[in-house]
């Protein structure tokens, strides 16, 4: 008779050499044969083996449903499967029968309803959330802190129930790093930048993931400049702390790169690139393609180069990363060139939408209508890619600046997702090269439709009247302006000194060195 210590540990030990699901069913006959089809301990752990390492669902589930009365750590090993492989319809409906399960059963604890909540923001809605809420209570669970912190994340998932997740953190008896940085994430995610902030200022303590909730945050909506302040913020902060436990990560390093690539700050972007090294953070692919991004926005392609040929694993990130970088900058052939380059890698790499965005923005900047519409075919025969608005955009404004415009407008009757202000610019750019001012006038009106108070749209629609001689119509145009008190957005310009950006709006006198400015442009007029 083996002991059950002996079968413990030659079960773990058969477990560690199965490679196929095949070999887990040999393993389970052989329980079976032993008299333990129904013993929790062997079913749990043939259950976990199948989805963290065959990442076999199908087959764990026929394990779990042969259980006669599987327990609460099966149930939870099985949801969690589903939730971590986006099988949120499964993993609600197997929670489902749990609760709804006749006695004796199993009653959901902790660990099940991160998970399950996880899964009602994903396939469900909020009323799902409210109801796990309410079984929460009644099961006595309310008061666990991983138990509260999910709650809080589902509920922000839901713009329209914030008051209800802050209510939440309000009351929570013990609030740890993890659900303040929830809730900095949540509110930054619906856009609550001043809410986010106030409450990281008000934190007792911060992790490293606590600051990058709000440099992400800051980033994600716009905010760049004060992402790059924050991050400055955290070096100098953890420079001077003891132990230096929150010093910046991959993800901040990310986030700051991805700042330092809108706002243009070049300099700043190799000075992170230089921590990255003097520091030990590892060159990841994540890393590396946020460095490419950053010197491709910068202007820097020579650098931007440099960091994708060092780079080893490269994903599709990776190559449509310089593609763009390219197209960016109008060098066609170099774009096209490196997806060539990718084809013919012999990796598993293969085109995706992004791929073909960029590609399309380098056939429109090097005025390659062919090529352009070869990408287009390529990108929805052969890779059966669903055209998004960006790719019928950039096909608009290739056709737009070839002159095509019968073919440019059968492609925008042809489009199964209605045009957006992206597709009638692109047009207007068109005509207005080519002089085709009925068609002009057409794609003004309906950005005008799009955007009544877009100042900027009416203006244009006036100069076209007025390039027609149509007075008559400028004058209604202009009183319509005037009485919408419509506006128009003004030009801006940014320039780096110092490793600090100072930005420009068209006739923008709040620079602190304004005078100073004016008085050396009007010095160097007065040369002329």
């Amino acid at each position: 008779m083996v002991s059950s210590q002996n079968l413990n540990n030659h079960v773990l030990a058969l477990l560690e050499r199965c490679i196929h699901v095949n070999h887990l069913r040999q393993l389970q006959a052989f329980l079976i044969t032993l008299g333990h089809a129904q013993t929790h301990f062997y079913a749990f752990k043939l259950l976990r083996f199948c989805t963290l390492s065959l990442s076999n669902l199908s087959y764990a589930r026929f394990i779990f449903d042969h259980l006669e009365s599987p327990n609460v750590h099966l149930y939870t090993a099985m949801i969690t499967a589903y939730a971590s492989h986006s099988d949120h319809a499964s993993a609600l409906l197997l929670y489902r029968n749990m609760v709804r399960r006749p006695p004796p059963r199993s009653r959901p604890n902790q660990f099940i309803y991160p998970h399950v909540l996880k899964s009602c923001t994903q396939a469900v809605g909020l009323e799902s959330v409210r109801m796990v809420h309410s079984q929460v209570l009644k099961s006595g669970f309310g008061q666990h802190p991983v138990v509260q912190t999910s709650l809080l994340d589902a509920y922000l998932r839901f713009s329209s129930d914030v008051g209800s997740a802050r209510f939440l953190f309000d009351e929570m008896t013990e609030r740890n790093v993890v659900s303040w940085t929830a809730m900095i994430s949540g509110y930054m995610r619906l856009g609550q930048i001043g809410n986010a902030v106030l409450l990281f200022e008000e934190m007792p303590d911060r992790d490293v993931p606590s600051w990058n909730a709000v440099i992400a945050g800051y980033t994600q909506n716009g905010l760049f400049t004060e992402a790059i302040s924050l991050f400055r913020r955290m070096i100098f902060v953890e420079e001077g702390a003891q132990g230096r436990k929150n010093m910046p990560n991959q993800v901040t390093v990310v986030c700051s790169l991805s700042a330092c690539g809108h706002t243009g700050m070049l300099q700043l972007g190799k000075w992170i690139h230089g921590y990255v090294y003097r520091n030990g953070l590892v060159l990841s692919s994540f890393v590396s393609n946020a460095l490419v991004d950053m010197y491709g926005k910068c202007g820097s392609l020579k650098e931007a180069r440099k960091v994708f040929d060092r780079t080893l694993e490269r994903s599709s990130t990776s190559w449509n990363s310089m593609i763009n970088c390219f197209a960016l900058h109008g060098q066609s052939q170099n774009a096209i060139s490196v997806f060539e380059e990718m084809m013919a890698s012999g990796s598993d790499v293969e085109p995706d939408e992004v791929t073909f965005i960029g590609l399309l923005n380098a056939c429109t900047h090097g005025g390659l209508v062919e090529k352009g519409r070869l990408y287009f075919e390529m990108m929805t025969q052969n890779y059966g890619i669903e055209p998004e608005i960006e790719h019928y955009g950039c096909l608009v404004d290739l056709l737009g600046r070839a002159g095509q415009f019968e073919e440019a407008m059968e492609v925008v009757k042809g489009m199964r997702i209605e045009p957006d202000e992206v597709i009638w610019g692109s047009l207007l750019n068109g005509c207005k090269i080519h002089g085709r001012i009925d068609l002009a006038e057409f794609a003004a009106k309906k950005l005008i439709d799009m955007d009544p108070n877009n100042g900027g749209y009416g203006i244009m629609l006036a100069n076209i009247y007025g390039e027609l001689g149509k007075w008559d119509e400028v004058r209604k145009v202009r009183k319509v302006l005037k009485k919408q008190n419509a506006y128009k957005t003004p030009g801006c310009s940014w320039i780096e000194i110092d490793n600090q950006v100072h930005q420009f709006y068209s006739i923008d006198k709040t620079h602190p060195r304004t005078e100073e400015i004016y008085d050396i442009l009007e010095s160097l007029i007065s040369l002329y």
